[in-house]
């Protein structure tokens, strides 16, 4: 899963040592290096762990051993999490069940759930080749202007095959309820947002606060239920070089519910040039080529079937939850939670304050 063409794996220089090091923070070097040896068929020691620069929530790190081993390891923050969150064994059931649905995500090859391997439980999948495209200089240097129109395309036809998935047939169908999806998700991350901010002696933000009663109060009806990523956006999957999607990460926030939640928030991540404000600090859709909001709204809504009269309540609802979202990662990093990758929070701030008047300003046009 390569960052930058194969070099935007970075970490701090303390994550980076010598096979073999004991210094690399969330990872227990010699508990899951023997666990490594046990659990995953061919690993051979010593194994080098590396914190992926970009994950903003679960921490991922990349292994290889001395061999020709790659893999992907995935593990809570560091330090006390918010109550249900950040469950590794949901997680890994979830992508189990998908991949032989025909939905691109990596093969996990093992879980732990025993914390005093390393703190915490974790799992492994296979490190898939590609790009994850988490900038406009980084999308025009990986893939040319046809393969960013490609990435578009794919990136929403993934989204609909996953939407198709049977939550029954897969194995899924008692990961969630199904019913009041959109109330349950704001009484979530409201009760999220409020219990970070204590936590951590955030600041009151007042359009979180008026914004969540407004949406409260527009729900649309509710279809049947599909299943939802739940943080669906173009730097969440691999692509190879014509722009296809490889895989699909990030499932820690996938549950069963309104499958327009997904894309309310890809259309509130999404960019397009000249826009002055982006959800994102540095926007890989930026780029030329890569198709308008509106242009992926309709590409979803003519290969799913699905009517979108309500796309504007869903993209309001997107800015609000990674209002919310992006406060909680703050209070975390600011709290010393998510290890140290050389994340730039300065801007974080500014980023909540924005999605939340945004949010606000979409619901309260809604019906206008």
């Amino acid at each position: 899963m390569n960052g930058n063409d194969g070099a935007s794996l970075s970490t701090h220089p303390d994550q980076d040592g010598p096979k073999g090091s004991t210094r690399v923070d969330g990872i227990d070097v010699t508990k899951v290096s023997a666990w490594f040896v046990d659990n995953i068929p061919g690993a051979k020691p010593p194994f080098s762990f590396r914190l992926v620069a970009g994950g903003r929530s679960n921490l991922t790190f990349e292994v290889t051993d001395a061999g020709t081993g790659h893999w992907v390891l995935r593990r809570p923050p560091t330090g006390q999490v918010l109550p249900t969150a950040h469950d590794m064994a949901r997680e890994f059931r979830l992508i189990s069940a998908l991949r032989p649905a025909g939905v691109p995500v990596p093969t996990v090859l093992g879980l732990c759930k025993e914390p005093a391997v390393n703190g915490a439980p974790f799992y492994v999948m296979e490190f898939v080749d590609g790009h994850i495209l988490r900038g406009s200089a980084q999308a025009e240097k990986a893939l040319t202007l046809s393969a960013r129109g490609t990435a578009s395309e794919s990136l929403i036809d993934t989204l609909v095959l996953l939407h198709q998935v049977d939550p029954d047939a897969v194995g899924l169908g008692d990961l969630a309820r199904r019913d009041g999806y959109i109330a349950r998700q704001l009484r979530r991350w409201y009760g999220q947002y409020q219990a970070s901010r204590d936590e951590h002696g955030g600041p009151d933000i007042p359009d979180i606060d008026a914004t969540h009663a407004l949406l409260s109060a527009n729900i649309p009806d509710q279809g049947a239920a599909a299943i939802v990523h739940g943080d669906y956006r173009l730097d969440n999957v691999v692509v190879d070089d014509d722009g296809r999607v490889q895989a699909v990460l990030d499932w820690e926030l996938c549950t069963l519910g309104d499958p327009m939640a997904d894309v309310g928030v890809l259309v509130a991540y999404w960019a397009e040039p000249g826009d002055e404000v982006t959800a994102l600090a540095d926007p890989p859709t930026l780029a030329e080529g890569f198709l308008t909001r509106q242009e992926v709204a309709a590409r979803y809504g003519e290969a799913s079937g699905r009517d979108l009269r309500d796309l504007d309540f869903y993209v309001a609802f997107g800015y609000w939850k990674l209002a919310c979202i992006i406060e909680g990662v703050y209070a975390r990093y600011v709290g010393g939670s998510m290890g140290d990758d050389g994340a730039d929070i300065a801007g974080y701030r500014s980023s909540i304050d924005w999605l939340a008047a945004s949010a606000r300003r979409r619901t309260e046009a809604l019906g206008k």
